[in-house]
């Protein structure tokens, strides 16, 4: 709850330090003495719109801070605090500064670290109510209306946001599959076709380098082939040098023994032989390798051009296309489970979907019991208020599928109709500004047990009215306020008396300059201030009689 609220150079404050206790503390004064003020302060402080007009006349900035205690954070103001980085000691306060300058300027900070007011704004959601005759947030925002009726009704919104999730992350997968699929099925035919070719084709790692090897061989034979036939002749012949070395081998041989140098003479010879006989089997190698042979140039020729336009096809090397065809043969495989993957996605979207439905329906006839018991609770409260003839509905419609969410297939808005017969429609727009801070009221006390912002503020919602209608609100304020912490600014002597803390505001003027200060009032000051608004600026006995006896009643 608020415990401190401190105000530098706000308007008509100059300095301020208030300190607020839990139960209902309620804030009275004059006409124009600057009870908005503080309103406008605390609004600063929560992350409201910097306006340079709010600094105080002759200064060039103004500042905020309040301090809020807890005996529990609050999830949501643990979360926002999480997300920003700021850390929080169990039982440590929440100090929220707001620094103004003349320039429209601002700086904020919770606990000493610099934030944005964007966080203000977002813890704000948390901490403090404020509802007035001219409020369009709070209850009047049917944005808030399904939150509300789940808390009232202790609807399980999680089971069916965790459901929702799950439902979306089975059909983003499903989706992604499916893509997938079709950037496949779109390729699938251009696949089997280069695979066809390149399983016609059969490539060989390898193959390239050897079929150019054999075309340079014989590209080389063909030039050389004179000169090879010319060779052979000279080897093959009778009257050929190899012919002739042999001849001489054999008549060397007989008459080798007759002298050691004709033995010698006859190895070397020998070896002569052997060497020219190695010759003659090389020559003949030679000229089979350099062979010229125009049909079979062309084979190579061919399957070279073969092989090296399907390489260019695919942007790869002659050597990698065998691997090429393998890769084109997984993919098609992939296209084949992908298919069978996706049919068990759909199977799992489909579990995931109907999971969501049994959760939300869960939830639906949850809100629809809900709503007729807000809604009685609410009639319950109206009569007091003065408002016997207005009747209230809490409307649940069903969505279309399109727009379900992860809180589920309603849209949840509260609806009044004010006269006998007449339609019903939104809260904020049907009831006139007494009208419609009543309702809100009725609407607090009925929703009392599901929870809320630490501290509630009611500005001036008691206009308008008096006598048993006042003091009706004033009960159910008090009611409200139970265990908790709610703050009234009001006019109504009623509404006052029931306070456990009363704030007098006041406007005082020195020369040229006013000012505007509030004081915690005693019990001596709080019977002088009801008797005040009983009966105006001249106080008289009568209206501190009926003031005790406002007091006592209370």
């Amino acid at each position: 709850m608020l415990t401190a609220l401190s105000i530098r150079n706000i308007v008509l404050i100059e300095a301020l330090e208030l300190t607020f206790g839990g139960g209902l503390g309620v804030l009275t004064g004059e006409t124009g003495a600057g009870k908005s003020i503080l309103l406008d302060a605390l609004g600063l402080a929560l992350g409201e719109r910097a306006e340079s007009g709010l600094i105080r006349a002759g200064t060039d900035q103004a500042s905020v801070a309040a301090t809020f205690e807890f005996d529990r954070l609050p999830d949501g103001v643990r979360g926002a605090l999480d997300e920003a980085g700021i850390e929080i000691e169990p039982g440590e306060p929440l100090l929220i500064r707001r620094r103004l300058r003349a320039d429209g300027g601002s700086k904020a900070f919770v606990n000493d670290q610099p934030v944005g007011a964007a966080l203000l704004r977002e813890l704000a959601r948390h901490l403090v109510e404020v509802h007035g005759q001219h409020d369009d947030r709070g209850l009047t925002n049917p944005r808030g209306h399904r939150s509300l009726l789940d808390r009232y009704g202790r609807g399980d919104v999680a089971a069916t946001e965790a459901a929702w999730r799950e439902w979306r992350v089975a059909e983003d997968a499903l989706d992604s599959a499916r893509a997938a699929e079709r950037r496949s099925s779109d390729d699938r035919d251009l696949w089997l076709a280069h695979l066809a070719e390149l399983t016609t084709l059969a490539p060989v790692v390898g193959e390239e380098e050897e079929l150019a090897s054999a075309r340079t061989d014989m590209q080389k034979g063909e030039r050389l082939a004179g000169d090879l036939a010319e060779l052979q002749h000279l080897w093959a012949g009778s009257d050929s040098a190899l012919a002739s070395l042999r001849g001489a081998a054999r008549r060397l041989d007989r008459i080798a023994v007759e002298h050691p140098l004709l033995g010698e003479a006859l190895a070397a010879l020998d070896r002569a032989v052997i060497e020219a006989g190695e010759a003659e089997d090389k020559l003949a190698r030679a000229a089979e390798a350099l062979t010229h042979d125009p049909d079979r140039l062309d084979r190579i020729e061919t399957r070279l051009f073969e092989l090296r336009a399907v390489a260019r096809k695919h942007a790869v090397a002659v050597d990698a296309l065998p691997g090429k065809a393998a890769e084109l043969r997984a993919a098609l495989d992939a296209i084949e489970a992908g298919e069978e993957r996706i049919a068990e996605l759909e199977a799992a979207a489909s579990i995931a979907q109907q999971t969501y439905r049994t959760h939300a329906e869960a939830l639906h006839a949850n809100r629809i019991a809900a709503a007729i018991q807000l809604d009685a609770a609410v009639a319950l409260e109206l009569a007091p208020l003065k408002l016997d003839a207005a009747r209230f509905r809490t409307a649940v419609s069903e969505l279309p599928e399109d727009r379900w969410g992860p809180h589920g297939i309603d849209t949840v808005e509260f609806l009044i109709a004010t006269n006998p017969g007449a339609d019903f429609g939104p809260l904020a727009k049907i009831a006139s500004g007494g009208e419609l801070s009543r309702f809100i009221l009725a609407l607090k006390v009925a929703l009392a047990e599901a929870g809320g912002a630490a501290t509630v503020i009611f500005d001036e919602i008691d206009r308008g009215v008096g006598g048993a209608v006042a003091s009706a609100i004033g009960e159910r304020l008090a009611r409200l306020a139970f265990g908790g912490q709610l703050l009234v600014v009001t006019h109504s002597p009623q509404v006052a008396a029931r306070g456990e803390a009363h704030y007098f505001i006041a406007k005082a003027s020195e020369g040229m300059v006013t000012r505007t200060g509030v004081a915690r009032l005693d019990a001596g000051g709080r019977k002088e201030e009801i008797a005040r608004m009983l009966s105006g600026a001249e106080i008289t006995s009568e209206a501190r009689a009926q003031a005790d006896r406002l007091l006592e009643n209370a």
